[in-house]
């Protein structure tokens, strides 16, 4: 028998060791990236502003809030993230009654936050059903809140109580949440715009502008009349401030006219022709005129004076 046919099973076994030691290197290679892919597909990350819910057969056993490498038992659990911080939700429009019997329509937005996942999945299931049941608590504590209300009182800035009455449609808001353990809670509920209907808006427009115009010709009535008052007060000051001025200024000339004549009495006495004389020459003056005429006798003293003759 030739060499070349004789087989060295020796060298055969060699070869064979070989392949099985680079088989189960890549077999531990193979089952070792498997292991990691199985681990890291188990672990999650829980981000800050967001619950992690671990569920295990639809069933909440665990929820994660803190920031952080987190994980779950495979195949039996799952995660589902919930948003931790607050936002916002824009509530439908509705048409609602005031207390003057208007329609108006109210355009309301919400902020809100889950303070409770397992309350909010226990009892609403899912945030948008959480959603529809806050639109729902909202529009009936604003439709009874503004039903108390006249409209002008709602859209007039100077008698609206629009401050007050969105704290107290938040607290309300939030008793019911609370009430039935929905898990939210409402930070703020706020009123964007109060619109009227189409169909009404004219009527109601016309009616507004005849209640203004009302208004300012009553305000004008009161303007009026103030001031009738007043001017018929000041005329009636001004009156008898006159009237005590020329009382006063009579008493003065008065007191002048006596101490006047008295200054003259005591004068005159001292010499009762020269009074005589000049009491006649003053007569003179009120009685004689560019166009007087006067009938004396020529030898009267009135009439001797009179031109130029004294004895």
């Amino acid at each position: 028998m030739a060499d070349d046919n004789i087989i060295d099973m020796n060298e055969r076994s060699g070869k064979m060791n070989g392949w099985n030691k680079y088989t189960k290197f890549g077999l531990f290679i193979v089952v070792l990236l498997v292991l990691l892919v199985f681990i890291f597909n188990n672990l999650f990350v829980v981000k800050e502003g967001e619950y992690k819910v671990i569920r295990q057969f639809g069933e909440v056993v665990r929820i994660d809030s803190e920031p952080g490498l987190s994980y779950k038992i495979p195949f039996i659990q799952s995660v589902t993230t919930l948003p931790k911080y607050q936002m916002t939700y824009d509530v439908s429009q509705a048409e609602i009654n005031t207390r003057d019997k208007k329609r108006i329509l109210i355009d309301n937005y919400a902020i809100w936050r889950i303070e409770d996942p397992k309350k909010m999945i226990a009892n609403a299931r899912t945030l948008e059903a959480a959603e529809s049941r806050m639109e729902e608590f909202i529009y009936s504590v604003t439709r009874t809140e503004l039903g108390q209300l006249n409209y002008d009182e709602i859209i007039n800035d100077e008698k609206s109580s629009r401050g007050s009455l969105n704290d107290r449609i938040t607290e309300q808001v939030n008793e019911l949440l609370v009430r039935d353990n929905y898990g939210i809670s409402v930070t703020d509920v706020r009123m964007k715009r109060t619109d009227l209907p189409e169909e009404n808006e004219l009527s109601v427009f016309t009616r507004m502008i005849s209640e203004r115009h009302s208004t300012a010709q009553d305000y004008l009535s009161q303007g009026d009349a103030r001031k009738n008052r007043i001017e018929a007060e000041t005329d009636k000051e001004v009156n008898e401030m006159l009237a005590k001025a020329k009382a006063d200024a009579e008493e003065i000339r008065s007191e002048g006219e006596a101490e006047a004549a008295k200054v003259y009495n005591t004068a005159f006495s001292k010499d009762p022709e020269f009074y005589s004389l000049y009491r006649t020459l003053e007569s003179y003056k009120k009685t004689i005129g560019d166009d007087t005429v006067i009938i004396l006798p020529s030898d009267s003293p009135y009439a001797r004076i009179l031109t130029g003759y004294i004895d």
